[in-house]
């Protein structure tokens, strides 16, 4: 097999043409079983086999500098570089990550996760380079649709100042999560299909090298000429009248083209853009014809493509997708917006309903949020569904644009709180804090399927800014028997006892019945307080829990740093209460990949590890740990 032959970076460098096809199909075959064992990111790797490799053939590691945009699509490289034995531990606690990660290996050059940022990162690397007086290849691969988003055009105006080597690869597969959307998208694929450009071109070129002595030169001439044949046949070429050298479209599958368009681009003295045609999920037919599915999948059948478990219940992308076509129907003006995540965050049904009020705005978060502005002063009720983590690529226009203006332009917080297996990147442990210091931000979090309902139709009835923050997975259908209605500012008292008070927030409060259940094994009261509101937080309910109660124990998905338990904390300083308050929190740091039960075990707050730090902190001169 040649990918035995395959142990560290540049091995790739001695194979020969056949073995260099064999290792493609190899590469595809394992990346298939693998990611049907374990889970990943499987469309966008098998698009990017062929062009990793040859990237491979040309740069040399760890020297040269490889930028993968976003990052999910460095499985090959990784291989490549001599980290096969990783794939059964990917994505797991403690295991190979599913991005490139600078601690895991010198040829990763650049922690990436989040779209659009990898020409900044590489146009400073460049600059870098160029200061230090060294010599080495920079490569910024980005795919077409996080091309879209605004910081990649940003850095595109700057590099087009570049007077030595940077290469950028345009991985143009005509997807970024769902197709691509917006002029961009349109202008690439003129590229792609333009008969015009690439036949007239390839004619031309032709008979030119068929003339004597001069035809050869005249060739050279047309693709050295910044005027040249391109500017004729596709006037105002984007890159290029920007000031960065365009090569290209090329066949993104076929290794000896885009190794000879690699090595023309390193001769290059200054930006050049390397647009490189792939196709996504290809060589696997199910991830062929529906790529979406198997951007990031779980474990599948390879001979059906189908997931080898079932989701059983509903998960909460179900229950806000069901609730925003009933209230689409009732109410005209309502808007739904996304940022390239139609099928990920549950619009989709909303989008075949109502779709002149649907409205994918491609991978632009900060535009997202100001187009929603823009939407709610002209009369319309926006949602922006995001995930939490993409969320806080938008922060300046939340405050500036939304809620400085107090508009009432509601999120719907996808992802918040632990995520699992894509790590540092995507956990949503943040979004609490970030949120709740905005004056005019409303921030709320359900605690089951029913509440998540119940806080949709609060939020279109509340002229304000707001905020509703829910995890990833399946929908906690428990405590169906409590549907108090969501009033302003209120929390919700499941049980009213005495002695320990446990405050929730959202996911956190199916963790809290069985620690209470737990502590009233031990005999002892407890009351359990839906928070519901993080900003406002319900100070009369505090109040009255500092009365009766000497221990409360806040429980929330965040980091503590900001968090509802912070405020909680302050508060009863404020007002001298004699209580003494435990935060549960997520640890002020990032933390990575692995299964989330895992890791709330690991950061300390799933129930047993609650429960043994109230007997520990609080009940422990009555009982002893061991005999708990």
């Amino acid at each position: 097999m040649v990918l035995d032959k395959i142990n560290g970076p540049n091995d790739i460098k001695k194979l020969n043409r056949e073995e260099l096809s064999r290792l493609a199909e190899e590469i595809r075959r394992f990346l298939i079983a693998s990611i049907s064992e374990t889970g990943g990111h499987l469309a966008s790797n098998l698009g990017v086999v062929e062009l990793t490799m040859a990237l491979h053939l040309v740069l040399d590691f760890p020297q040269d500098k490889l930028i993968w945009d976003v990052g999910h699509q460095s499985y090959t490289h990784k291989i490549l570089t001599g980290r096969r034995a990783g794939f059964s531990e990917l994505r797991k606690y403690g295991g190979m990550s599913g991005f490139p990660k600078r601690k895991e290996s010198q040829c990763d050059a650049f922690d990436t996760g989040h779209s659009s940022t990898s020409i900044s990162a590489g146009l400073g690397y460049a600059c870098a380079r160029d200061l230090e007086g060294k010599n080495y290849t920079v490569v910024s691969v980005i795919g077409d649709g996080a091309l879209t988003g605004g910081m990649a055009l940003e850095a595109l105006n700057n590099a087009s100042r570049m007077k030595t080597n940077f290469i950028i690869v345009l991985n143009d597969n005509a997807m970024s999560i769902s197709e691509n959307v917006g002029g961009l998208a349109v202008y690439l694929s003129g590229f792609r299909t333009s008969e015009a450009y690439t036949g007239l071109k390839s004619n031309v070129e032709n008979q030119l090298s068929k003339i004597p002595v001069y035809g050869n030169r005249m060739v050279e001439h047309l693709r050295n000429t910044k005027n040249g044949l391109k500017q004729f046949v596709v006037p105002g070429m984007f890159f290029e009248e920007i000031g960065i050298k365009y090569l290209g479209p090329v066949d993104g599958h076929n290794i000896q083209q885009m190794v000879r368009v690699l090595n023309d681009a390193k001769r290059v003295q200054g930006a050049v853009i390397v647009h490189v045609k792939t196709v996504k999920g290809r060589g696997y037919p199910p991830a062929e014809r529906h790529p979406s599915r198997f951007h990031g999948t779980g474990p599948f059948d390879i001979e059906t493509g189908l997931p080898k478990t079932k989701q059983k219940k509903a998960n909460y992308q179900d229950v806000f997708a069901t609730v925003m076509c009933k209230l689409g129907s009732r109410i005209p003006q309502l808007c739904a917006v996304t940022a390239a995540m139609a099928d990920g965050t549950g619009l989709k049904r909303f989008r075949n309903l109502y779709p002149e009020r649907f409205f994918d705005v491609g991978i632009a978060e900060q535009h997202a949020v100001t187009f929603c502005a823009g939407l709610a002063v002209g009369g319309c009720i926006p949602v922006f569904a995001v995930y939490s983590s993409f969320l806080q690529r938008a922060y300046d226009q939340i405050i500036h644009d939304v809620c400085l203006q107090d508009l009432h332009v509601i999120f719907a917080i996808d992802r918040a709180g632990l995520v699992g297996a894509d790590g540092e990147t995507h956990q949503g442990i943040f979004d609490l804090s970030y949120l709740s210091m905005i004056p005019n931000m409303t921030v709320m979090a359900p605690k089951n399927k029913w509440e998540l309902s119940d806080m949709m139709k609060f939020a279109v009835t509340w002229p304000h800014p707001a905020a509703i923050r829910y995890p990833r997975g399946e929908a906690y259908d428990g405590l169906e028997e409590f549907r108090a209605p969501v009033e302003y500012g209120k929390s919700e008292v499941l049980y009213d006892e005495d002695s320990i008070a446990l405050i929730a927030v959202g996911s956190m409060v199916r963790t809290a019945v069985g620690v209470r259940r737990r502590l009233k094994d031990l005999s002892y009261n407890c009351t359990l307080i839906n928070a519901r509101f993080v900003k406002p937080v319900d100070e009369q309910m505090l109040l009255q829990v500092f009365k009766d109660h000497h221990l409360v124990v806040t429980m929330e998905e965040n980091v503590r740093s900001g968090g509802f338990g912070d405020k909680v904390m302050e508060f009863a300083q404020d007002t001298g209460a004699d209580v003494r308050v435990i935060n549960v929190t997520l640890p002020d740091d990032y933390i990575e990949h692995g299964n989330v039960d895992v890791l709330k075990k690991e950061t300390g707050i799933d129930e047993e590890s609650i429960f043994r730090r109230i007997v520990g902190e609080y009940i422990g001169h009555h009982y002893e740990l061991e005999q708990v």
